[in-house]
Order: structure tokens, then sequence, then C-alpha cells
């Protein structure tokens, strides 16, 4: 089955110094972007990291220092990667966990102000583990019946991805071919943030989802404690979870001043 898509969507995959998505960086990023009208355009950079790639992280995705020493920063190809991008829905697996907040973090780390306000996400791992619980290899055999060749490879992982999504939707009737069911179905939780430290209590508030605030309204936070919001800018906290704290305060002080 094929998409029902409003808008185009990009299918990504990233592979990552490690885990950390405050404090690792992106060694290789693949993009399928498929059109409402079926067509699609691909992309894959490697990207020079800036740090050291750890041995047992190469022995993943087999993406060596040598191997990026002389590729571009993230820096250098965020404009390119942005505009591939942006006006576009995003998808991808276990994207909603790892990849996204870490594409805002270099993104945000290369001055791009990265937003996911107009764009929504589709998790299909989220999807397969709701439905059947398992990896991707797995996913590929389950639904495509082929072999993952290239498995931790980005392009070959991308490609995957986008595979097991039209699969899942022939397999199953209660899902909807439609961006935003899917996203909404492929939804981690309700956060604010891509980390989960800010979510929204069940009249949309935004509140604390860590620490000694947790469950506590953001903004009556920031009021009564102004050093709190100070403590998280300068600890290490992702960018985007700062990104949004920053909005909540600003909003605040501008609903004071009307």
């Amino acid at each position: 089955m094929e998409l029902n898509l409003k808008k185009p969507i990009c299918f990504f995959d990233l592979e990552t110094t490690g885990t950390n998505v405050a404090k690792d960086r992106i060694v290789e990023i693949s993009i399928l972007k498929v059109f409402p009208n079926g067509n699609r355009e691909s992309k894959t950079w490697l990207v020079n990291p800036e740090m050291p790639i750890p041995k047992e992280v190469v022995a993943i995705h087999g993406i060596s220092n040598e191997k990026v020493a002389n590729e571009p920063t993230f820096k250098q190809l965020s404009a390119a990667i942005y505009d591939m991008i942006k006006g576009c829905d995003l998808a991808g697996y276990n994207s909603n966990r790892f990849d996204i907040p870490l594409l805002a973090e270099e993104m945000l780390r290369a001055d791009v102000d990265f937003d996911m306000k107009n764009m929504l996400a589709v998790d299909v791992q989220t999807i397969f583990h709701k439905m059947e619980q398992r990896t991707l290899s797995a996913a590929y055999k389950f639904y495509c019946g082929k072999e993952l060749e290239g498995a931790h490879g980005a392009e070959a992982d991308t490609m995957a991805t986008y595979e097991v999504l039209k699969s899942q939707l022939d397999r199953y009737e209660d899902l909807e071919n439609d961006t935003k069911f899917l996203s909404e179905f492929s939804a981690r939780k309700n956060c604010a943030d891509f980390a989960g430290f800010i979510s929204f209590d069940k009249s949309g508030r935004e509140i604390f989802s860590f620490g000694k605030h947790k469950g506590k309204c953001v903004e009556e936070i920031l009021e009564q404690e102004p050093g709190y919001f100070g403590w998280i800018q300068n600890s290490d906290f992702p960018l985007y979870t700062k990104k949004v704290l920053t909005a909540i305060k600003l909003r605040k002080l501008n609903t004071k001043l009307k």
C-alpha cells in the first residue's frame, strides 16, 4: 500500500558517535523524501562529528574516524539537510526517542531554528512494537519477507523503514493511511520537548516530568523559583529542552506585558 500523503514525508536514519542525545554527534545521515504523488528522492551524507568515534561504536556501524576525517561537519551540511526536510513530516525507526531529538540538537548547534510545531512524526518502531514487539531486521523480514542487507547502515535502514511502514499499512486494517493518525499512534508520550523533561497535563499545561518539581506547572515554577530556569540552562540538558523552556518563559513575560 502506498502512503496517503497530504505533504511530503522524510524517512531518515542517523549513525552516530553514541546514544547520548545531548553529547553525541551524527556521522552519517540518510534521507528518503516521499512526495504525495509517489515520487521519491534520497540523499546520504557522511559527517565529520568533530569528536572521536569510540571503537565499540565503529564495530556496530562500520564508520571509522578515518572515513569521516575529510567529510564536512554537520554545521557545513545543515543548510542542505534542513532544505530537504523543511515543510515535510518526519518518519524513522525509533526516531521519536533518538533520531529526531539528536537531529534537533545538531540543528540548534548549527544555529538552525529547528522546530517540530508544524511537522508530524511517525515512529515505525513504535507501530511495530505495539503490533509485534521486534527489531528492525526482524520487522523487515516479518513484513517484507526479505533479509536486511547492510543493517546499521543509514541508507539501508532508511529504505527498510519506508518499506516496513508500507507493509504495516497493508497488514493492519486498523492503521489509517494518514500521516496525522500514524504520528499520533506512534507517539511515545505527550511531551513538549523531545527528551521528555517537559510534558503536558490533562488540561494542556506544560509540567516538569523530572526532579523535585515533577508534575508541577512549568510557568508557576519559573515564577516562584527563577533560579531553576538558570540551573537548567547551565546544565547538561538537551538544547531543544532549553529552547522549549525559554519559549514558555517568554510567553509568560509577554502575557504579563499585555
